[in-house]
């Protein structure tokens, strides 16, 4: 696999603050520039058809609240996407203007920015730059370069001895709320589920405004930062509340629009010293093996996917490109235990995990670990029952509940995955994650003992702390509790328990609402519902009046602290 990372981009040593602007250091005495400006132009990450390039600008001449720098290509390079500054271009000439936030360059400071391109044929760098129509100084090279030597390996698990963040905008709606103090301060994952999340929507903060955050909130110590990769083509083919803003053809725009200036940003050594773990594309994979083909619960959207291989080829190109950088850690989202949890799920699915991995350049090296439970409620251990009780001469897998499947629980389930993911080709030292946000089942209602050996169902039952009406119930379950805080290194095989799905962030509106991020309504989420083949036709148990996925839930968030898990 490629093994390509980013270099230094500039000679002076950047401040960098939230806004993208650095300055630098002018050393005492210094006499007049004998340039107005200079710029570092580098090629990054080059393949057969594209390009990422980082500039860096430095202004030596007087202050300006605005600016402009341009130049033009002698091929037939164009930008496609960029970060950071206004890009536009017309035929070879290319104007790279400041966005509102980084208009100001004082004297002797720089601003960096970054773009996609394509290209064919030669990959020339420019030779001439202007800043505001006055011609600077070229420094560089311009070509893929090899980065400096990483200050060492990978750690084993990133969360042991490190904290971790706190994403303040989460922080301070959970702070918001009644009773939400005792919990603001947990970290939570930064989803980044669209482009334009990449830079910041809405008015929320962007990729790098996190990772300046994380900065500070690291001081001295070693502070992990969670993302979540959230953006394939035709995403999400078997749930419409988490559709997402591209097709299922779209995959050179997952590739250059998302994934590359993720991949750059991450790779900038402003950074390197975060821990950056990333959760690669949240229910994708599984949807392959269970929703497809012959399956009674396959959809026509599933089946476009796994003909096209999107899935696959994404899930991979973001494992390779992210990979190469030293610092991240990628954990594949591997569903939960009433998902592929089953004899006919569980070994498929890990041969299509060991496929992704293998796909576009990526290699099982690319891959830290996986997680389950992501944004589900499944509990993390039943202790009133086991999978070989029999109860009056059946099988507790005879069970309604259990319905067969070879786990009852989520710890079970991650710690045989892991066994059976490394069976398969993986490193052995993969870890697993568990998303313990909403798992914790507690309250008034929550099981102290076994239920009556009557019957096998009336057994499990009575006793299972996961209340839902069926293990594949997902969209904003009633009932449901905050659960274990995080923590690094809970049980052997499990690398942390993470609250990577922010608690009161809806999982889908209950009813459709007209949006522009690609969010359908999905019955799942309307609490009428009475079910499909993948709930074995349950109600859906979901809460009334829920927002949009992603959006404050106030009442979600209200009941999850309510019944939480060890409690509040």
């Amino acid at each position: 696999m490629s093994r390509t990372r980013t270099a230094l981009l500039a000679a002076f040593a950047l401040l960098a603050s939230g806004t993208g602007t650095a300055v630098a250091a002018m050393p005492p005495d210094a006499g007049p520039a004998a340039v107005p400006c200079t710029v570092d132009y580098k090629v990054q990450n080059q393949w057969d058809s594209g390009f990422t390039a980082a500039v860096t600008v430095t202004n030596n001449s007087a202050a300006k609240s605005s600016w402009a720098v341009k130049w033009s290509y002698a091929g037939n390079q164009k930008i496609t996407s960029g970060w950071n500054a206004n890009l536009s271009q017309s035929g070879n000439a290319v104007t790279a203007a400041n966005e509102s936030y980084n208009g100001t360059l004082s004297t002797g400071s720089s601003i960096s920015f970054g773009f996609n391109a394509s290209y064919s044929g030669t990959n020339a760098m420019p030779t001439t730059f202007t800043l505001d129509g006055v011609t600077c100084n070229v420094d560089g090279g311009g070509g893929p370069t090899d980065p400096p030597d990483p200050t060492g390996p990978k750690v084993d698990n990133p969360y042991s001895g490190a904290k971790v963040y706190v994403n303040p905008e989460w922080s301070a709606n959970a702070r918001a709320e009644t009773g939400g103090s005792r919990i603001a301060d947990q970290p939570t994952g930064v989803w980044l589920d669209r482009t334009a999340a990449i830079n910041g929507a809405n008015g929320k903060m962007g990729l790098r405004a996190h990772l300046d955050e994380a900065l500070e909130q690291k001081g001295s110590d070693e502070l992990v930062v969670q993302l979540v990769i959230y953006n394939l083509p035709g995403r999400d083919c078997a749930a419409l509340a988490s559709n997402g803003e591209l097709g299922p053809t779209e995959i050179d725009k997952y590739k250059t629009q998302y994934i590359d200036p993720i991949a750059a940003i991450l790779a900038d050594p402003k950074y390197a010293d975060l821990r950056i773990v990333t959760t690669v594309e949240v229910d994708s994979l599984p949807n392959l093996v269970t929703n497809a083909g012959s399956r009674p619960t396959a959809t026509p959207e599933c089946d476009v996917m796994k003909a096209n291989g999107n899935y696959v080829k994404g899930v991979g190109y973001a494992l390779n490109k992210l990979g190469d950088v030293a610092n991240v850690y990628n954990y594949v989202d591997a569903g939960h235990h009433g998902w592929i949890g089953w004899d006919d799920n569980f070994g498929p699915s890990a041969d299509v995990f060991k496929q992704a991995a293998t796909a576009e350049g990526a290699s099982v090296n690319d891959v830290h670990g996986f997680i389950t439970n992501t944004a589900n409620f499944s509990a993390l251990k039943e202790d009133h029952f086991t999978i070989n009780d029999t109860v009056a001469g059946k099988s507790v897998r005879e069970s309604k509940w259990i319905d067969w499947n070879r786990y009852v629980d989520e710890q079970s389930f991650a710690q045989a995955f892991r066994d059976k993911l490394v069976s398969v080709g993986f490193n052995s030292g993969i870890g697993m994650l568990i998303d313990t946000s909403r798992n914790g089942w507690g309250g008034a209602s929550r099981p102290t003992g076994p239920g009556a050996t009557t019957s096998v169902d009336t057994y499990v039952d009575g006793g299972r702390y996961d209340r839902r009406l069926n293990p594949g119930n997902w969209c904003n379950q009633s009932g449901a509790g905050l659960g274990e805080r995080p923590q690094a290194a809970p049980a052997t095989g499990i690398d942390a328990y993470v609250w990577m799905k922010p608690p009161g962030e809806s999982d889908g509106a209950s009813k459709e609402i007209p949006n522009d991020e690609g969010k359908g309504f999905d019955r799942m989420c309307d609490p009428t519902y009475e079910g499909n083949p993948r709930n074995n036709f349950n109600m859906s148990g979901a809460l009334p009046d829920a927002p949009l996925s992603g959006r404050w839930f106030s009442a979600q968030f209200q009941e999850l602290m309510r019944n939480a898990y060890p409690a509040l």
